[in-house]
């Protein structure tokens, strides 16, 4: 098996949820992933917000806001074919996020109400599936009730429903408009190792200096715990800091780097609907250097 550093459009094309997750695992903290916002009119209309961010050194493509029922990508349409038609554009692993909200939330602020080809529910698990997903995010936006009970019981819907097909992440980036409901913040070791238990194959923590008191020691703790329990570990910018200066994107990858993560996630809210691109560079050289970035960057699809 090829690391993920290494492989290309025709690798990938090939690669079961296994077979991408021991690519992952095989680069060391070397693996950067980047939301956009689907629905959003991109940085510039000929061409989608995954267009860009992989242009600018991604390795997998999170799809925010997409709903399951109507799939849909500003600047490429609408049919139950387009996230295929995405992969082969960009020549990367795509997945898109769904939102397990919990009804009974102690919500802190009015909340959103979202239809149902957001939620995290069985049915959208499965037409997630169908539509050729590399993997789904169970993870909550801002004002949306999400909490993380209601994320461990969509993590055993959506290992029910994955096979070998889609990986699933778990975990909050932030408060997702609910009180804390953790021992120690968003996420406690108690937490984490519910959501391997339930067959979370990645477990997402807020990245170290996103969130308030998430320090270098205290996601070094959770990364170890979700290591030791069988799985990666991902660390998330879902606080509008991709749009942040160089100095501070660079710090937040190394501080990340050095608390063990897997995978590193920079979030669609530089700008509107994706981060700022040269953070995406930026990132990226900070954690594999100017080599794998570049040659991520220009690799052809047809390799």
């Amino acid at each position: 098996m090829k690391r993920i550093l290494n492989c290309t459009a025709s690798d990938f094309e090939q690669m079961n949820k296994d077979d991408l997750l021991q690519s992952i695992h095989a680069s060391e903290g070397r693996t950067l992933l980047s939301e956009v916002i689907c629905s959003s009119s991109p940085l510039y209309p000929e061409l989608t917000n995954a267009e860009y961010v992989a242009a600018f050194g991604a390795d997998l493509i999170l799809l925010n806001l997409f709903d399951v029922n109507h799939p849909w990508i500003e600047s490429l349409g609408d049919d139950k074919n387009v996230i295929q038609r995405l992969k082969r554009l960009i020549g990367r692993p795509v997945g898109i996020n769904l939102e397990p909200v919990d009804m009974k939330a102690d919500s802190l602020e009015t909340l959103d109400v979202l239809p149902e080809g957001r939620r995290a529910t069985k049915k959208s698990l499965q037409k997630a599936k169908e539509l050729g997903v590399d993997f789904v995010c169970l993870t909550g936006n801002p004002k949306t009730g999400v909490t993380n009970e209601a994320i461990i019981q969509s993590v055993k819907s959506a290992n029910e429903v994955a096979e070998d097909q889609f990986f699933i992440i778990a975990g909050k980036m932030h408060g997702a408009g609910v009180r804390i409901d953790a021992k120690d913040g968003f996420v406690d070791e108690n937490t984490v190792g519910a959501y391997v238990e339930a067959g979370a194959d990645v477990i997402l923590l807020p990245g170290v200096g996103t969130v308030p008191g998430t320090t270098l020691e205290k996601t070094a703790q959770l990364v170890d715990v979700a290591k030791k329990k069988g799985a990666l570990a991902l660390t998330t910018i879902g606080t509008s800091q991709e749009g942040a200066d160089e100095e501070t994107i660079r710090q937040i990858a190394l501080y990340n780097k050095m608390a063990g993560a897997d995978i590193h996630h920079i979030g669609d809210a530089g700008l509107h609907g994706i981060a700022v691109p040269e953070n995406i560079m930026n990132y990226s050289i900070a954690i594999r250097g100017k080599r794998h970035t570049y040659i991520r960057m220009a690799s052809s699809i047809r390799r």
